[in-house]
């Protein structure tokens, strides 16, 4: 579901806030860039803001960053909603023993990776990044949370790229969005 409420002010402040560049980092890419949303403090805290309203009161225990945009929502999210901040990180990022799963890209196989102990089971918990597009990401993060009995409530994204049918990949896990990239 995304947040499709345009009478919110927030969000429409949040799409514009967002800088999108073409034909990077390839071309016929049009690059969704956050990094403007995050130097205009007043759509970075309604970013947060509509996430915290969302999720404070689902009971929620874990929020799971994707590295590397999912670590700039998260841990506010996380500190705002009383819940605990896991990374989700690529391989060889995390010093110590870690689980990892792998997941298919367009040009090969990539592995997200989470420490051994981060979570537990029966844990409630929310994954964040900053943009769905195929979907593979959070598809692998959805899983390694899963493999060690943690209940992934929802996925959360600032950004959307429906075309390219992330969303879908997901099957029953919802998704919440605030501004599509189309």
């Amino acid at each position: 579901m995304a947040l499709k409420d345009e009478k919110d002010p927030r969000i429409a402040r949040i799409s514009s806030a967002i800088r999108v560049i073409p034909n990077f980092p390839k071309p016929g890419i049009m690059f969704q860039d956050i990094t403007t949303l995050l130097l205009d403090t007043k759509a970075f805290k309604d970013t947060i803001d509509l996430f915290v309203e969302r999720y404070k009161d689902k009971n929620i225990s874990v929020v799971a960053g994707v590295e590397a945009r999912g670590f700039i929502f998260g841990p506010p999210i996380a500190i705002a909603i009383g819940a605990k901040f896991v990374p989700m990180r690529k391989p060889n990022k995390l010093p110590g023993e870690v689980i990892s799963e792998e997941y298919s890209l367009e040009y090969g196989t990539d592995k997200m990776e989470m420490h051994v102990g981060a979570v537990e089971p029966g844990e409630r918990a929310l994954v964040i990044d900053d943009l769905i597009a195929t979907g593979g990401t959070l598809c692998a993060a959805i899983k390694l949370l899963e493999r060690v009995g943690v209940d992934v409530v929802e996925c959360a994204c600032v950004i959307e790229l429906p075309e390219l049918k992330g969303r879908e990949r997901l099957g029953n896990k919802p998704l919440f969005v605030l501004v599509d990239g189309a």
